[in-house]
């Protein structure tokens, strides 16, 4: 019995660890008074450093599911809430007796550590959205850092975006999401090859995600046109140079499409219950090639 405490108190010396680590965040990040570091004009035309090529992904088998973009996320948004019986849904563990007496003095049963926890498990959720293969090749992205930073940026603000209707309570869970992304993003980078000048990257990749999100809070407001939305997506993910929405016909209905993705997200996050977005028990609605196009349920 003493060797199984010994290996649960050096579990939860590393989980110690990691909530020291963040438990003075550098700043509120959900806070309007962070989001007015960057101006709003800025934001829509900065544009990542240049970065050591990554190679594309393999190519997909030719008869792959033709991808029709002008069918899809017309539907109405739903909760992206996992049901209770999912395969995906993670629980916190639960423990009885002396166990648990340790776990609760080692804090792991603290509002901080349960934050934590579920800010990993969200950010896994993030993740697990702009990794895979498939949302690239429905708005027809070539996988490089850039674009997907860019898609990071864009679901970490639909999540930041959600957390505001929180008020503090929100506010500080995003706080230890944004270290999380923070320090994946700084394993990002030097994967990508950049060694020597880390710390001026990340202040310029910092300056990029403020700007990004100011954008896009932007063009989410009541005043803004219905195209301006399209119009920063196309800037921020698909743009070279920062250049205006291009007059080629698949670009467009790429960029609208995915205007229309991010509409029904950021309404299906709002539709999605405290208790699902706190401990990560939702998923972004799938990009997954269906084999059947002409039933659309996106």
């Amino acid at each position: 019995m003493l060797a199984r405490w010994g290996r649960a108190a050096s579990q939860l010396a590393a989980a110690a660890e990691l909530t020291r680590r963040v438990a003075a965040p550098r700043a509120a990040y959900l806070s309007d008074r962070s989001y007015s570091k960057v101006g709003t004009d800025a934001a829509a035309t900065v544009t990542a450093p240049s970065t050591p090529a990554v190679s594309s992904p393999s190519k997909l088998p030719l008869n792959k599911p033709e991808v029709r973009l002008n069918v899809m996320f017309w539907s109405k948004a739903c909760s992206l809430a996992l049901p209770p019986n999912s395969p995906l849904r993670l629980e916190e563990p639960h423990y009885e007796g002396i166990k648990r007496l340790i776990l609760k003095l080692l804090l792991f049963y603290s509002k901080q550590s349960k934050s934590i926890r579920g800010a990993n498990v969200v950010y896994r959720r993030i993740i697990s959205q702009v990794d895979k293969p498939a949302i690239y090749d429905v708005f027809q992205l070539e996988k490089t850092f850039k674009t997907t930073f860019s898609l990071l940026v864009l679901h970490m603000w639909l999540f930041l975006r959600r957390l505001k209707e929180e008020g503090k309570e929100g506010v500080d869970f995003g706080q230890y999401l944004y270290e999380i992304y923070n320090h994946d993003l700084e394993l990002r980078v030097s994967k990508a090859g950049v060694n020597l000048l880390l710390t001026k990257w990340m202040k310029d990749l910092e300056k990029i995600f403020y700007g990004n999100i100011v954008a896009y809070d932007t063009a989410m407001t009541p005043e803004a046109k219905h195209d301006d939305l399209a119009n920063v997506i196309w800037r921020n993910i698909f743009s070279e140079d920062g250049s205006g929405l291009s007059n080629d016909a698949a670009a467009t209905a790429a960029v609208q499409a995915m205007a229309r993705y991010t509409r029904r997200e950021s309404t299906c996050l709002l539709l999605t219950d405290k208790e699902a977005i706190f401990s990560g028990n939702f998923m972004f609605t799938s990009l997954e090639n269906k084999p059947n196009p002409g039933k659309i349920t996106n």
